[in-house]
């Protein structure tokens, strides 16, 4: 079988789907894999990495799709005048991060071909599929991030700090949401010798925050726990709104640096924090929104952007698994060969187990049957 990595085209995009060290197991389950040459160069992985691991690079888009069988890729298939991987789509399946609620343009495109596509994040929150679970390895890595790149804006030093000059006070961080992301984040924040505090609608993070090592801050509301049956977080009601508004309301007046990762699946981004709470935040706090791709948490918040608000700068981060990419790249390339793994029967791929969840719940597409 053909397994197809090719060259991704989004800007700020510089991850590969599939890495050099992951070859050989790709081969060992009946797979000739081809690259596009220079596929992996963004992430530090070279066209002669890819050869001695027993992958073919193939230099042209027409060469690298032909006859494929399998088509693997960080972002949604890419359209432009010059390049349109949508035609070279035909009688295959398509690994990628889809969010066709987002894109809903691409997804109808999707489904006039006679393909099969695995959108990845729709991935099952269940136990045996976290070794495959894109979202949380990239959640984790833009978690870290997040922080490091909060303490570059900010104008003073995380720990603190006993000198013969005197004393440097610890900065104050409140991450928003203890999911994957947000418990990076405090793990990071906290290693930089900072006071962390964590505030989460789902009363069951409370033990993962305080773990780590940072103070949980909780809106009281009896007989609802903030969380869906699959463990995500849901939408509150009015009265727990209005409360939960004043307790960060009140924190972020406290707080140096906000980290903010709040997402309800399938809808936009909560608002969390509005414009009068920014202005009562400290003269050069820096809050970094990681929702900001889906509307953000922040009032005002602009994805790719930096908005600079009364000496206070908020950040609507672009793609940060992406500032990361060698090894953002090799964890997505890892879940993706487990997703493989998964439909395998004595260590070898012939099609995927249609009667599996995990392939079931992430199939959003079936046109191709054999």
């Amino acid at each position: 079988m053909k397994l197809v990595v090719p060259t991704e085209l989004y800007e700020n995009e510089s991850r590969v789907s599939i890495t050099p060290d992951i070859i050989p197991s790709l081969i060992k389950m009946g797979f000739k894999v081809f690259v596009q040459s220079n596929a992996g160069l963004g992430s530090s992985y070279t066209d002669e990495d890819y050869k001695k691991s027993g992958a073919v690079i193939s230099f042209k888009l027409n060469d690298l799709y032909s006859k494929a069988d399998l088509v693997v890729k960080v972002q949604r298939p890419f359209k432009q005048k010059k390049t349109d991987e949508f035609k070279l789509l035909n009688n295959c399946s398509l690994i990628t991060l889809l969010y066709e609620q987002k894109f809903k343009n691409e997804f109808s495109s999707l489904k006039k071909l006679n393909i099969n596509v695995f959108a990845l994040e729709k991935m099952p929150r269940i136990s045996r599929a976290q070794s495959m679970d894109v979202l949380s390895s990239q959640s984790n890595l833009s978690g870290y991030k997040a922080v490091i790149d909060a303490a570059s804006l900010f104008n003073k030093a995380f720990p603190l700090m006993m000198t013969s000059a005197g004393t440097v006070a610890p900065a104050k961080v409140l991450v928003i949401g203890a999911g994957v992301a947000g418990l990076q984040a405090i793990a990071t924040a906290k290693r930089l010798g900072a006071v962390v505090s964590s505030f989460d609608v789902r009363a069951s993070t409370k033990e993962q925050v305080e773990s780590l090592g940072a103070k949980f801050v909780q809106v009281e509301e009896k007989g609802d726990s903030g969380e869906t049956s699959a463990g995500y977080a849901k939408e509150m009601s009015a009265s727990y709104k209005k409360k939960q508004a004043k307790l960060l309301e009140d924190s972020i007046a406290k707080t140096d640096i906000v980290i903010t990762t709040a997402l309800i699946p399938g809808k936009p981004a909560p608002k969390l924090i509005t414009k009068k709470m920014v202005e009562s935040m400290k003269v050069g706090s820096v809050i970094i929104d990681l929702a900001s791709e889906f509307g953000g948490n922040c009032e005002l918040t602009k994805h790719g952007e930096t908005v600079n608000f009364k000496s206070k700068k908020i950040v609507g981060p672009q793609n940060l698994p992406a500032s990361v990419s060698q090894d953002s790249s090799r964890l997505f390339a890892k879940n993706v060969i487990n997703f493989l793994m998964n439909s395998c029967e004595s260590g070898k791929f012939a099609d995927f187990n249609w009667d599996d969840e995990v392939v079931k719940d992430t199939c959003v597409i079936r046109n191709l049957k054999k």
